[in-house]
């Protein structure tokens, strides 16, 4: 397509966002040859979960919190533990610990899995699709699909099925899970360990767009290990507070065209939660292997190409199944699968890193062990508002392209982000109950 004479005036608008989770749509305005209108347009409905929350048990938080994702249910059940779980004062054992971290590898595995190969690799390799790529490349998909494959089981022998499992509760786990059925996913695990270096080797080799951004990435870190179970709140600005101040530093507000709301610092700015903001600033806290791929890749931080965030993920995939494969070997049930204890009135915040970023919930409890409030902020809320930061930046080095070429690269943006529309459709309208 010609140049954008000064007069005309185009759009790019795409309905609805294929290969991401939910629905939602893109629409970008270019009057005068300019840019002068970007809106992510998340269409899907209101959801509500933090209303369905209020009145019923602490203890029911994690079965329900699940329901909101069938790709991070893990994630909301842990947020939502370790914020009661403050509420409460209650302290976890180490055995109770480490059966968290393995069933996060394996939400870890089966997510990245999808996302690299299935969802973001065909933008990569000029497909429309992972069954135009499986045309092409059987080979990737089929080791693809082996590779979720095993994250799936793992997530069934812990969580008692491989979607929305239901092992999981306030102060551990139900029951300990068979260690003889834990150990029958070695082989495919090790496996998948191997796959997943040289797939590291592949990403990093891909044709990204080039394209780089100054944002501020925001994660959780752990003082021990590569923060994703639980941790404090650091951010490339230097921020480091207890989950407790989260909601104090990060800020809501609904955009009209969106009914999903945007976060932002508390100085207005928008910031980046995710696999390309943990690999920034945690990446020291990965494991050997992935260290020595670092080296032998020259990997430079920080990585400020979006894009790139499949890259993240790829070095993340190496240590999820590695350290599965460490926690399995390791695992020795020792004492109750859960800490017991009377419920009690109190508040409680709490963060994990969902495979698509930062994830907050907090909790008001009430007499009884009954919630009063409920709080959740999504990753992909989080992401909103730097995804159309990306994009007020990208679409004009692309507009003058083809209709289908720049509308495709704009896309291609989004999906860098695995946006998980449907989580972040459940916004807060907060009430002052003096008024009712």
């Amino acid at each position: 397509m010609s140049a954008t004479k000064s007069t005309e005036i185009r759009s790019i608008e795409v309905p609805a966002l294929a290969r991401v989770e939910g629905e939602g749509g893109l629409y970008i305005g270019v009057k005068g040859g300019k840019i002068n209108q970007i809106k992510v347009n998340i269409y899907e409905p209101p959801r509500f979960f933090e209303g369905f929350l209020r009145g019923r048990s602490l203890y029911e938080v994690p079965d329900i919190t699940a329901r909101i994702c069938g790709i991070c249910p893990v994630a909301y059940q842990m947020s939502s533990v370790n914020a009661l779980e403050a509420a409460q004062g209650v302290k976890i054992t180490p055995p109770i610990r480490a059966l968290r971290r393995l069933l996060y590898c394996a939400e870890y595995i089966e997510s990245h899995a999808l996302h690299i190969y299935l969802l973001q690799a065909p933008d990569l390799l000029g497909q429309e699709s992972a069954i135009s790529l499986a045309e092409v490349a059987p080979e990737v998909v089929t080791k693809a699909l082996r590779m979720k494959k095993v994250g799936n089981a793992l997530l069934r022998v812990i969580g008692g099925r491989s979607v929305h499992p239901v092992s999981t509760t306030v102060g551990g786990f139900y029951r300990w899970p068979e260690k003889a059925a834990l150990e029958a996913l070695l082989p495919e695990l090790e496996w998948s360990a191997q796959a997943a270096v040289d797939e590291v080797r592949w990403a990093a080799g891909l044709a990204y767009p080039e394209f780089e951004v100054d944002a501020e990435y925001v994660a959780t870190r752990h003082p021990d290990e590569y923060g994703v179970l639980e941790g404090r709140v650091v951010s490339s600005t230097g921020l480091d507070i207890p989950p407790s101040e989260f909601d104090r530093h990060y800020l809501e507000e609904h955009v009209a065209h969106c009914n999903s709301l945007h976060s932002h610092t508390q100085a207005g700015n928008s910031y980046m939660v995710g696999p390309l903001a943990r690999f920034n600033l945690n990446h020291g806290q990965l494991g050997k292997t992935s260290q020595s791929l670092i080296k032998e890749l020259k990997i430079q931080f920080p990585i400020r190409n979006p894009f790139k965030a499949l890259l993240a993920r790829s070095f993340e995939l190496v240590d999820a199944y590695e350290d599965a494969v460490r926690l399995i070997r390791e695992y020795r049930p020792e004492g109750p699968s859960r800490i017991l204890f009377d419920p009690k009135p109190g508040e409680g915040s709490g963060v994990s890193e969902a495979p698509r970023g930062l994830l907050f919930h907090k909790y008001t409890v009430g007499a009884g062990g009954l919630i009063e409030k409920a709080r959740i902020v999504p990753p992909t809320s989080q992401n909103y508002a730097r995804m159309e930061a990306d994009l007020w930046k990208f679409a004009p080095t692309v507009i003058a392209k083809p209709h289908e070429e720049a509308t495709l690269a704009c896309e291609h943006l989004i999906r860098s982000y695995d946006p998980c529309i449907s989580c972040s459709v459940h916004f807060v309208r907060w009430v002052n109950e003096d008024t009712v």
